[in-house]
């Protein structure tokens, strides 16, 4: 069997036949066309082409490689934006529907604030004032009661929270 080495270098000779030349201008206008190809990519593929050579196999090539992934890549990517623009409605929808709570929280809050300050206050009374006593002065005989004492209105209000306690 016939032992290659890992580079092969093999030439090919273009006789100043007419067939020749019509098929060495035809791979120069091919490689003109084709800048990232080479002489040699050429000849692979025209090799492949000629020998039948299954798909399978030829996937070891660069360029039925790079032919095969860029689909995929362009699949692949499609699947992303797909992912994405999904994951952005599902974040939006969650964002709106916390808003929407919050909007019903703080209505709520308010509501309880303007029951609290209409609420009626109630206010205690102040004991009833002690029974008046006779003050007995010396100098006179008449009896004097003591005015009972105004209760402050402050002190009345801030009492109900006492009680509370």
């Amino acid at each position: 069997m016939f032992q290659w080495s890992k580079k092969v270098v093999k030439s090919v000779t273009f006789n100043p036949e007419v067939a020749d030349e019509s098929l060495l201008a035809v791979v120069e206008n091919l490689l003109e066309k084709q800048p990232e190809k080479t002489f040699s990519d050429l000849c692979k593929e025209a090799l492949w082409q000629y020998l039948c050579v299954p798909e399978s196999v030829k996937s070891g090539s660069t360029t039925a490689a790079t032919e095969s992934v860029e689909p995929k890549i362009a699949e692949l990517r499609r699947q992303i934006a797909d992912l994405e623009e999904r994951f952005f409605a599902k974040e939006s929808n969650r964002l709106e529907a916390l808003e929407r709570q919050i909007l019903q929280l703080t209505q709520q809050l308010a509501h309880l604030a303007i029951m609290v300050n209409e609420r009626p206050t109630v206010v205690y009374a102040a004991p009833p004032p002690a029974p008046a006593v006779e003050v007995v002065n010396p100098t006179t005989t008449t009896n004097a009661v003591t005015p009972p004492e105004e209760v402050d209105p402050l002190i009345s209000r801030l009492s109900q929270f006492l009680d509370d306690f």
